[in-house]
């Protein structure tokens, strides 16, 4: 067994982590839900190597699986970028911009944006 350091190996053999420009590590930290149901999964990124760019960088995204909208959130980027800049305000649960209450929650906060294009496109413009 390993005693230090992560115990994965990616398959494949050596080669394949010598050969790759850029490798990722995509790990779920938690479940989005609408109700019961889980509609997508909140992932962590991590930039394990990268020959193009500065390494060891990490990201939180969104990935949603079922309903409208399959693949990446830009709302939920949006909320996120905004929040970290000031943009957003966050108090608990409630999300606000401007004056204007978003929604409780990350993903009620989210569908305001999906349903307001034109205050997420302002939001973005910022």
């Amino acid at each position: 067994g390993v005693m230090f350091g992560n115990p994965e190996t990616t398959t494949g053999g050596r080669a394949m982590g010598f050969y790759a420009s850029l490798r990722l590590d995509i790990r779920r930290i938690g479940h989005i839900k609408d109700g019961d149901e889980t509609i997508g999964s909140r992932v962590r990124v991590k930039v394990v190597k990268n020959k193009l760019a500065p390494p060891y960088r990490q990201a939180e995204i969104d990935l949603y699986y079922t309903g409208n909208h399959i693949g990446l959130s830009r709302e939920s980027d949006l909320i996120d970028i905004g929040v970290d800049k000031g943009l957003v305000e966050k108090s608990g649960t409630w999300f606000s911009c401007d004056g204007e209450r978003l929604g409780q929650g990350r993903e009620n906060a989210r569908m305001f944006l999906v349903e307001n294009p034109e205050f997420a496109a302002k939001l973005e413009s910022r």
